[in-house]
């Protein structure tokens, strides 16, 4: 039995930029917990190509927009951990799951805004509460935010209000788990060629272009320019850093 193995447990891993992190973090040697929403299938998949790597890994259902729900998951978790991994803890907590609305801010509806609120900022907070009950000490979590907090873009203000919210949130949890030697950073990402919020960034030609030309390094980015900044934040190598908002846009809109 592999006495120091680290496990990761990434919301939204079966797809876009969670899968990503969950590979990412198996190729770093960590054994991953990944939630899905719907797509168990896709959820498998995953697993069996991180177990093609080496690690172990398992899928389990969660809702981050259901609050009420999470009790039962992190039951789940718990007999996870114990019958796949042999152990009562998991490392490191990456709080990826999440959805785009395109509206803007005069036309965004009050369910819009609620729907946003539980899933981007009321989800992750309450979940990384109760997830610290079976994280050991000297871990860390990882919130993601967007490129959309340092500079605006038409249509995501209650959006980019959340991701806001988060990196606040990163900064008081950083400060307040530090007795526990739990590092807390926030990672946000420039536009992606995912299938997030439609798969506008990878779909719409013009857009596409758009963001290239006001990008320093001169494209869109891609899932795999992402995953390995997270998954660095999950190994020794960023035992030093701690609450901070790491920026990872190619130099978008300098």
């Amino acid at each position: 039995m592999e006495v120091n193995k680290k496990i990761a447990l990434v919301t939204g891993g079966s797809r876009g930029l969670g899968k990503e992190m969950a590979l990412s973090l198996a190729n770093k040697g960590l054994d991953i917990v990944l939630t899905y929403h719907s797509k168990k299938e896709e959820a498998e998949a995953v697993v069996s190509e991180i177990e093609a790597l080496g690690q172990k890994a398992v899928a389990i259902q969660l809702n981050v927009a259901e609050s009420s729900s999470f009790d039962l998951f992190f039951q789940n978790v718990a007999t996870a951990l114990k019958t796949t991994f042999d152990t009562d803890k998991f490392d490191f907590l990456v709080n990826n799951a999440g959805i785009g609305i395109h509206e803007s801010f005069l036309t965004t509806t009050e369910q819009q805004f609620d729907e946003l609120t539980n899933i981007q900022f009321k989800g992750p907070y309450f979940l990384t509460q109760k997830a610290l009950a079976v994280m050991n000490d000297g871990g860390g979590i990882v919130n993601i935010s967007s490129g959309l907090t340092r500079f605006s873009f038409p249509g995501y203000a209650a959006y980019a209000s959340m991701k806001g919210a988060m990196e606040t949130l990163t900064k008081y949890q950083a400060k307040e788990l530090g007795e526990r030697k739990i590092r807390v950073n926030i990672v946000a990402p420039g536009a992606i060629e995912t299938d997030f919020g439609g798969g506008a960034v990878r779909d719409n030609e013009q857009l596409n272009q758009f963001i290239a030309s006001v990008t320093a390094l001169g494209r869109v980015g891609l899932p795999e320019d992402i995953g390995g900044v997270v998954a660095f934040l999950c190994t020794d190598d960023a035992k030093w850093v701690n609450a901070q908002r790491i920026e990872v846009s190619g130099g978008m809109n300098l």
